[in-house]
C-alpha cells in the first residue's frame, strides 16, 4: 500500500488550476493552425489568427487565455493501493483549487446559491468526479469549464426508435441554434447512453480526450467524423462571422443503455477547451 500526504494532492490541484488556464493544450493549438490554414473567409482567418496569438502571450506572461477562467471541474482517478494520509480528501482537492485561483490571479466565478448569486469568493467548491482504478497511484485532471459554451450545452432523452439519425440530427441542432455564443471553433463533446446523468458525465469526459484520438469502434468514429463535417458546413465560422471552421473536433463517449431509452448529452468546449493533467 503506497502513502500519498494530502498536502501534495493540495500543490497538484492548485498547480493544475493555473497551467490550465495559462497554457492552451497543445492539441487545440495544433488544430487551430491546421484549420487556419483551410479557413476561407478573410474574417475567419483574422480570427484564428487572433486566437492563436492570444494563447501565445498568455503562456509567455503566464496570465490567463480567457477572462472567464471557469468553474473547476476535476476528475480524481484513485488508485486501489493508495492510502492518503493528513486530511479528508474533498476538502484538500477545493483548497487545490482555493489557492490555485488565488495564487494565479483567476477570476473567480462560482456563487454559493444558484439563485441568491453571492459569490464564494475562491471559486469554490469544485465539481468533482472520481473513480477507483487499479494501481497505486493517483491522476488528476483539472478542467476549467467557462460558461459561454455551458450554457449551449443540452441533453436529450431519445427513443431507441429515432436511432443514430435522431443523435446527429439532436447534435447539430444543439450546436446550430448555438450560433457565437460558445466561442467558435469548438470542441463538442457527446455522451450516448447510460442514463441521463451518465450521459451527461460522458458528453464531458469525451472534451479531455485529445485531438485526432478517434473512438476506437469504427462505428463511432465515422460519426465523429460525419459530424465534424456536417457542423463546420453550418457555416457559422470563427466567433460566429462566419466560415468553414465552427469546430475543431467531436469526441463521442458511449455506454449502455436501458431497452427503453436512448440518451444523448452535447458538452461544448469553447475554441481553447481547457485541461491540465498530473499523476502522483
Amino acid at each position: 500500500m503506497r502513502e500519498i500526504d494530502i498536502n501534495s494532492i493540495i500543490d497538484l490541484i492548485a498547480k493544475l488550476c493555473m497551467d490550465a488556464n495559462y497554457y492552451l493544450n497543445k492539441d487545440i493549438e495544433g488544430a487551430l493552425s491546421h484549420y487556419l490554414t483551410a479557413e476561407q473567409s478573410p474574417v475567419g482567418r483574422s480570427v484564428l489568427e487572433s486566437m492563436i496569438g492570444n494563447a501565445d502571450i498568455a503562456r509567455k506572461e503566464q496570465v490567463p487565455i480567457c477572462q472567464d477562467t471557469g468553474m473547476a471541474v476535476v476528475f480524481f482517478e484513485l488508485g486501489m493501493d493508495v492510502h492518503i494520509r493528513g486530511g479528508d480528501l474533498e476538502d484538500a482537492i477545493n483548497e487545490g483549487v482555493r489557492r490555485g485561483y488565488e495564487e494565479g490571479f483567476l477570476r473567480k466565478s462560482v456563487v454559493v446559491d444558484p439563485v441568491n448569486r453571492k459569490n464564494s469568493g475562491d471559486n469554490t467548491p469544485a465539481i468533482i468526479h472520481y473513480s477507483i482504478v487499479k494501481g497505486d497511484k493517483i491522476k488528476i485532471t483539472v478542467a476549467p469549464k467557462g460558461f459561454g459554451s455551458e450554457n449551449m450545452s443540452a441533453l436529450a432523452m431519445l427513443t431507441p426508435a429515432q436511432g443514430i439519425e435522431g443523435v446527429k440530427d439532436f447534435v447539430l441542432s444543439t450546436i446550430s441554434s448555438s450560433g457565437a455564443n460558445p466561442c467558435p471553433p469548438i470542441v463538442v463533446g457527446v455522451g450516448v447512453g447510460g442514463t441521463m446523468e451518465k450521459a451527461a458525465f460522458l458528453s464531458k469526459k469525451a472534451l479531455l480526450r485529445p485531438l485526432g484520438v478517434a473512438n476506437p469502434d469504427s462505428f463511432w468514429k465515422g460519426v465523429e467524423i460525419e459530424l465534424l463535417e456536417r457542423i463546420n458546413a453550418l457555416g457559422i465560422g470563427p466567433a460566429g462571422f462566419g466560415g468553414s471552421t465552427t469546430a475543431i473536433g467531436v469526441n463521442i463517449e458511449i455506454f449502455p443503455t436501458h431497452i427503453a431509452g436512448l440518451p444523448v448529452a452535447v458538452n461544448i468546449g469553447c475554441h481553447v477547451t481547457r485541461h491540465a493533467e498530473g499523476i502522483l
